[in-house]
């Protein structure tokens, strides 16, 4: 697994076998910077669901000002520390919390979040629920999902869906909030 792009571009990332995650592939991830690339310079990035931090870490690495990195699993955690001391990043800040704690937990505005779960869960509508109650989401922001299930990409009619699209077996979708 590699940095596709900006600064720290082709640096390599540790994480890839992590047991019980899914790293998205650079393929993968390369194709959704490229549908992300206009809000990415000086925003602030939350990777609700880290694993190895390559989105987080990519999105820096691309020009993002600040990203926030939480995942509940200790060995993520240790993976995410080591790649950004790796790498030499300042511009981050890693909780090991579960997603309500964590999201509790912030106070400022998020530009760019990131919503991968494993896949057994219901955490991307329990998460966009809860961001939508705490209103983290930036009046220009977007939230990024990945999920093996459509169905479980559940969302009010706070956002509109900007992008849908499938990359094998996962499909990403891309919502906006809707501003009045």
């Amino acid at each position: 697994m590699k940095v596709i792009s900006g600064i720290y571009k082709g640096r390599n990332l540790d994480g890839f076998s992590i047991e019980g995650t899914r790293p998205t592939m650079d393929r993968v991830k390369e194709s959704l910077f490229a549908i992300i690339q206009n809000y990415i310079r000086g925003s602030i990035v939350l990777d609700l669901f880290s694993g190895s931090g390559n989105l987080g870490i990519e999105a820096i690495s691309e020009g993002a000002k600040y990203a926030y990195l939480v995942d509940k699993n200790i060995r993520c955690i240790k993976i995410i520390n080591k790649n950004i001391s790796n790498l030499g990043i300042e511009n981050i800040k890693v909780f090991n919390l579960d997603y309500k704690k964590a999201l509790n937990s912030i106070s400022e505005k998020i530009d760019i979040i990131f919503l991968d779960p494993p896949y057994k869960t219901d955490y991307i509508g329990k998460s966009i629920e809860l961001v939508e109650k705490l209103n983290l989401l930036s009046d220009k922001g977007i939230i990024i999902c990945e999920s093996d299930d459509l169905n479980k990409i559940v969302y009010s009619s706070y956002y509109t869906k900007v992008k849908e699209k499938k990359y094998g077996d996962k499909y990403i979708v891309l919502l906006k909030k809707n501003i009045c």
